[in-house]
Formats: C-alpha cells, sequence, structure tokens
C-alpha cells in the first residue's frame, strides 16, 4: 500500500528566488528601498500567490497547508489496505472497538506490545471518532468498514445495540480470510499475559476457548466439547483464531447464517455467540476444529473467581478474558483489583500513547 497514507508531508526550507537587491541607484528618482512600503507589499503578494499555487514538492496543498495532514483521508481507507499495512508472517490480529471502549483498547494493546505483537494490530473502529482518536497516533491501524453504526455509546450485553456491534465480525473476518491472511480476534477485554502464538498447534482451520467455568483436566481434549442443555456448545466468540481455510470460511459464512436467522428482538434478547456455537456445532463433521487449553485461556468466570484452581496453574496462564461481568466501570474495577488495569501506570507502552479521559 503506498506509503503516503501514513506519512506527515514534509516542508522544504523556504528560499526567495525573488529577493531584491539593497543597491539603489543615486540618478534614479524611483529606485526604492526593501523596508519601503511598497516592497513589502510585493514582497508578501509574491509569497501569498506561490503559498496559494506552486506546486512545492512534499507539501501538494501549498507552503501554508498545516503539518497535519487530513484526518479524511482516513475515510477511504480499505479493509484489504489495512490488513496489508499491518500483517506480519502472513497474520492480523483484529478488535472491533467503539470509542467508549478506547481505554480498554489501550489496556489491551499494552499487554500486547508486552509480547511484541503489537505491529500486526488492526482495529476495526466502528465510530469515525475511534477510527480518527486510533489513525492519528498510529496511522494506518484502523479502518472502518461503512455503514458505521449510528450510536456511540457503551452497549449493554444483551441488549439491540450490542446485537448491532456484534454481529458485523464474521463479515470482517471472513473478508480478511478472503484475502488470504491468518486472523485472530480478540475482545479488548482482554488482557496477555504471555505469548498466545505458540498455542496454535498444528494447522486446524479453527481455534477458539470454551466459555464454561467448571474446571478441566490439564490434558483435556482439544476436540469440540458435548452440547449443554440448550443443545449447543458454550464456546467463547471472544477469541478466535482462524487459517484461511475452506473450512474456516465455511464456518464464517454458518456464523453469518445464523445471525440473520436469529436476528434480535426485544422477548429475545440475542448476542453473537449463540449463532457462532450453532455455526460450529453445524459445520463440525467438515471442519478441523481446535479447542486451546483451558488453563492457558481461561474464561473469566473461571479465573477471578476460583481463587485455588488460579493458584494451581499459576504461570500458564496466557489470555485473560474480563468476562462473566457486565458495565464498563465493574469490568474496570475488576482489573484494577487484579493488578491488570494497566493504562494509569504503562500508557507510554501503548502504541497510541496516554489517551484524554
Amino acid at each position: 500500500m503506498s506509503s503516503f497514507l501514513h506519512q506527515r508531508p514534509t516542508h522544504s526550507s523556504f528560499s526567495d528566488p525573488y529577493s531584491v537587491s539593497s543597491r539603489s541607484s543615486s540618478t534614479s528618482q524611483r529606485s526604492f528601498s526593501i523596508f519601503s512600503p511598497v516592497t513589502v507589499i510585493v514582497l508578501l503578494f509574491l509569497l501569498i500567490v506561490l503559498g496559494v499555487f506552486s506546486p512545492w514538492v512534499g507539501t501538494p496543498e501549498g507552503l501554508f497547508s498545516l503539518t497535519k495532514p487530513s484526518i479524511t483521508k482516513w475515510r477511504d481507507y480499505t479493509l484489504a489496505q489495512a490488513a496489508s499495512f499491518v500483517a506480519k508472517n502472513g497474520t492480523v490480529i483484529v478488535c472491533a472497538v467503539s470509542q467508549p471502549y478506547l481505554p480498554f483498547l489501550n489496556n489491551w494493546l499494552i499487554s500486547i506490545s508486552r509480547q511484541k505483537h503489537q505491529d500486526k494490530v488492526l482495529v476495526i473502529a466502528e465510530d469515525y471518532a475511534t477510527l480518527y482518536t486510533v489513525n492519528e497516533r498510529w496511522p494506518g491501524h484502523a479502518v472502518l468498514v461503512p455503514p458505521a453504526p449510528d450510536a456511540q455509546t457503551a452497549h449493554k450485553f444483551g441488549s439491540q445495540g450490542f446485537f448491532n456491534f456484534t454481529s458485523r465480525r464474521p463479515r470482517h473476518l471472513l473478508h480478511i480470510l478472503e484475502l488470504g491472511y491468518n486472523v485472530m480476534y480478540n475482545d479488548v477485554d482482554m488482557v496477555w499475559l504471555a505469548d498466545p502464538f505458540p498455542y496454535l498447534e498444528g494447522n486446524h482451520d479453527v481455534y477458539f476457548t470454551d466459555d464454561m467455568a467448571q474446571v478441566k483436566p490439564l490434558n483435556h481434549s482439544h476436540d469440540l466439547p458435548p452440547p449443554g442443555k440448550k443443545g449447543r456448545t458454550y464456546i467463547c466468540s471472544c477469541m478466535i483464531f482462524l487459517r484461511p481455510t475452506n473450512g474456516a470460511k465455511l464456518v464464517m459464512k454458518k456464523w453469518i447464517e445464523e445471525l440473520q436467522a436469529q436476528p434480535w428482538s426485544k422477548a429475545k434478547k440475542s448476542n453473537d455467540q449463540p449463532a457462532f456455537n450453532w455455526a460450529l456445532n453445524k459445520t463440525a463433521g467438515e471442519v478441523d476444529l481446535y479447542l486451546l487449553p483451558q488453563a492457558a485461556f481461561p474464561t473469566g468466570g473461571l479465573y477471578f473467581k476460583n481463587q485455588t484452581w488460579v493458584q494451581e496453574t499459576k504461570g500458564m496462564t496466557v489470555i485473560i478474558h474480563n468476562n462473566y461481568i457486565t458495565g464498563f466501570e465493574r469490568k474496570i474495577k475488576r482489573f484494577q483489583d487484579n493488578g491488570l488495569w494497566l493504562v494509569d501506570d504503562h500508557a507510554s507502552e501503548s502504541p497510541l500513547g496516554r489517551l484524554r479521559d
């Protein structure tokens, strides 16, 4: 992708080709000093003309254009361009964020930066404020896939806004797979304690984590667990790794179909996760699926509520998910209570730096 999307224009120093000689002729009645009002007006006029109309190298908007590039260019930044820019070793790490969750994005990014994987992160912005904020501080790492959802509030789990927000996810992931990249998806209420990539063993199509809080044996099976009481499994849709295979694409397509078949309603306050589980269950015979180890990728209902288990698996944890709790402030407090809210003291470790409150 052309590098001009990610660079600020550089201005060359101005050298006046029309400088006026300070010599005056004693024989001419019309000679004038360089400091005369007429000369100053002429020079100002020339500067204005040159600034507006001259095609200065590195300053296509004129000599007096702002050094800060226009943020509106990011409206035309495509998912294909963005994925090409951030991909490293054929892999993209993706999250989807709206403006209220920028503090969680920053917290997540700090933890990823500590594992040296931040350069492959792509933020799918769900509003223009997020798109501009990220790209102003970290050019090229955010893209918006139109249309952007209207609301810019912190959606409550189970609300229609939350459903609208999360139901776009499989389309984004499918698009990236069709571009030929491996893709890891994370919710931003996660924290990395170690590098997850060594755990993505083999060449399976889809890798995922269990959302159940029941303790599994350390050597548990990596097969898709059996269905629960509702006839489907309880796999978390918040941490997924996909290879660009036909099997992974099939799961994403089936996920999209299930979301369309089970839209949100006041009577049935759906979210994206049941549809993801139905997609896994209905394609299991055709797709190579892999359940990641519970000790490395625990659900919040286990990690934050079973301290005995946490001590028994100390040193094994890779990614912690702050789920099994709702509410923006409650999630932050839980992270703070467990030493996992990093933005207050370690904002300099994020590619975004310290965001304004």
